[in-house]
């Protein structure tokens, strides 16, 4: 599967990128949708297991069906969470792979179907930019993405998020380096060293720390397929010093965790 992500601005345009995607003929168990707050009050929440990846952990929890209000006249069926995510707050989940992004997947269904809903969620599951739906939930914006199953349904799906004013995922990764590279360029200057040479090669490593897969991962643990995305930059230094300051950054958005979350999780 390829995937079509748009960002809005509101949970408004969301709501009607997910209509317009409807009425286009995207299957509704291909639109999936994350909604920076919660449809329902006091949600209870299902502590995650300890050895999942750092900040998809006990700050994350799923309930089956907490969350159905937000979906109502969208026509996306009935999979749906609520979620606290580290550093971003409260989040609703709509959508089987929406909610396995934040390692919530298996909450919904119950147990006796967890395995198979998480087996669905993962194919095609745009794990990559995580870190980029996470700084949009932060902002207040809403993020909506198209498993697409064919190169037609793709391109069906991103001209339709276009055509509603999505900001792209292109656009979406500049503006959140462009929040952070001031502070990256202080920081790796501090030595002496020149950071306009190297920002590349330190920018890729930053990136590559906040894969989910690499998270609280030391560099020599970083996993064999992020390695492999990331190889024409392994050998620079650079690369490794943007790595340990993206598991730093990491590390700082978990500590900044909401205060409710660590008192329910």
């Amino acid at each position: 599967m390829e995937t079509a992500v748009g960002i809005f601005s509101t949970r408004r345009d969301a709501e009607a990128a997910v209509r317009d995607l409807r009425s286009r003929g995207i299957p509704q168990d291909h639109i999936q949708l994350l909604l920076p707050e919660t449809a329902a009050i006091d949600l209870p929440v299902v502590p995650t297991d300890d050895a999942e990846q750092p900040g998809m952990g006990k700050a994350v929890g799923g309930v089956v069906g907490a969350a159905l209000g937000a979906s109502a006249g969208l026509g996306l069926g009935t999979a749906a969470a609520s979620l606290l995510i580290p550093g971003v707050g409260a989040v609703t989940a709509i959508g089987l792979a929406a909610a396995a992004l934040f390692g919530a997947g298996g909450a919904l269904g119950g147990a006796a179907a967890g395995g198979a809903l998480e087996e669905k969620s993962e194919q095609g599951l745009p794990k990559d930019e995580l870190y980029l739906y996470e700084d949009a939930l932060a902002l207040g914006r809403s993020v909506v993405f198209v498993l697409a199953a064919t190169d037609e349904e793709v391109r069906t799906a991103r001209r339709a998020l276009e055509e509603s004013g999505a900001e792209s995922l292109n656009a979406a990764r500049e503006r959140w380096w462009v929040g952070i590279r001031e502070a990256e360029r202080e920081h790796y200057e501090r030595d002496g060293r020149d950071f306009g040479p190297q920002e590349h090669h330190y920018r890729r490593g930053f990136v590559a720390a906040l894969h989910p897969d690499s998270r609280g991962r030391r560099y020599e643990e970083m996993p064999a397929h992020v390695r492999d995305r990331y190889a024409e930059s392994l050998g620079e230094e650079a690369f490794r010093r943007g790595y340990q300051r993206g598991q730093t950054h990491a590390r700082d958005v978990w500590v900044r965790r909401p205060a409710e979350t660590v008192e329910r999780a």
